[in-house]
């Protein structure tokens, strides 16, 4: 900013994760706006992502669960950034035995005890859309409306689409972001789709991955000079292959019960309703659908390439998420794989990071 001394403001990442919301936030402080931010502390209790987040941004990560790290050892810091496990709130944990959610749903209350602790000028908590209508959310605002330090945040919270920031995904997350001593416009301004008023259009799968070559290069991670090629093949069986075949771009399993049904599982052929992503195949002038951990397994969701004979690689995936190809993830593929499904989308977390520091520094 010309004339104009921007501001460092020091960040803490609980549950980091790969490093998601850092990484968006640090695009936030490159893109010349009134704040740059620098990571100073993660906590990642998961082994092969807090390696990836050590290797990308250089800071000090606590490795283990972050009920093990002492409160008194936060550093100073001004914005606090948390993604809490979302198993135990999103439908696909529900097979999850009772005592493993709460234990689950419970985590959050470390974020506000990190903020206890820091006094940060901000805070965000990310978790999926369902948290948002439990009673351990109606529960956490409680806590931050009745505490007489946290009652002093202004909130602002809901569910965003990723795919309004630039994400080449619709993908929904809810957001809580928290600003010491003022209030919170809500939503932060949508970046994209509304092309009337100058946006730019929603990216779509082809936009991201259009120019990947249609037959991947990899069995393995590995680098090559200083890029990381994540463009892994798989090989299909003979059977799953033909199912692959019988999928038109933007179809899905209902395609194969009704051009192959030789090939139709009995699970899916006494099904004849449920969820339409089930062996789906992406289109290509629209954004992806939300990218979970096992994005490589088409029975799993709407993950077929959609031109290809195949489901959508781990290079594909991450650009998807819209991590940019120098982002390094350390670990093995169902590693690697689980980080990227479970990350905050950047260009989101961008998004949320301007919005703050316009709020922080107006004008």
């Amino acid at each position: 900013m010309a004339g104009k001394q921007r501001s460092l403001l020091r960040s803490i990442d609980l549950f980091a994760g790969a490093g998601g919301l850092t990484l968006g936030f640090g695009m936030a402080g490159r893109d010349g706006g009134p704040a740059a931010y620098e990571p100073v502390l993660a906590v990642e209790h998961d082994a092969a992502a807090a390696r990836t987040y050590k290797t990308n941004f250089g800071v000090t990560v606590f490795d283990g669960d972050i009920e093990a790290f002492d409160p008194a050892a936060y550093p100073r810091a001004d914005v606090i950034l948390a993604g809490p496990p979302c198993q135990g709130f999103s439908p696909l944990g529900r097979d999850r035995d009772v005592a493993s959610r709460a234990e689950l749903n419970g985590l959050w209350e470390h974020c506000l005890e990190a903020i206890a602790v820091v006094r940060p000028l901000a805070f965000v908590i990310e978790n999926v859309p369902q948290f948002q209508k439990s009673a351990e959310f109606e529960e956490l605002l409680r806590r931050l409306e009745s505490d007489s330090f946290l009652r002093l945040y202004g909130l602002g919270y809901g569910v965003l689409n990723a795919a309004d920031y630039g994400v080449p995904q619709t993908r929904r997350r809810g957001i809580l972001v928290g600003l010491l001593g003022q209030s919170v416009e809500w939503p932060p301004p949508a970046t994209h789709g509304a092309v009337m008023h100058g946006q730019p259009p929603v990216q779509t799968v082809c936009d991201a991955i259009g120019d990947l070559p249609e037959t991947p290069t990899t069995d393995q991670p590995m680098m090559r000079g200083d890029l990381q090629d994540l463009h892994i093949r798989r090989n299909p069986r003979p059977t799953s292959l033909e199912r692959y075949q019988a999928i038109p771009e933007g179809g899905n399993r209902f395609d194969l019960q009704r051009r192959r049904p030789d090939l139709t599982p009995p699970c899916w052929a006494n099904k004849p309703t449920g969820t339409t992503d089930v062996m789906g195949r992406l289109w290509w002038d629209r954004p992806a659908q939300t990218i979970r951990t096992e994005f490589y397994k088409p029975e799993k969701g709407r993950y077929l390439h959609p031109k290809a004979d195949r489901p959508i690689t781990h290079r594909e995936a991450a650009r998807l998420q819209s991590f940019p190809d120098t982002f390094i993830f350390e670990g093995t593929k169902i590693e690697i794989a689980r980080q990227i499904g479970n990350a905050v989308p950047p260009l989101m977390a961008r998004a949320i990071a301007q919005h703050i520091a316009e709020a922080l520094h107006p004008g």
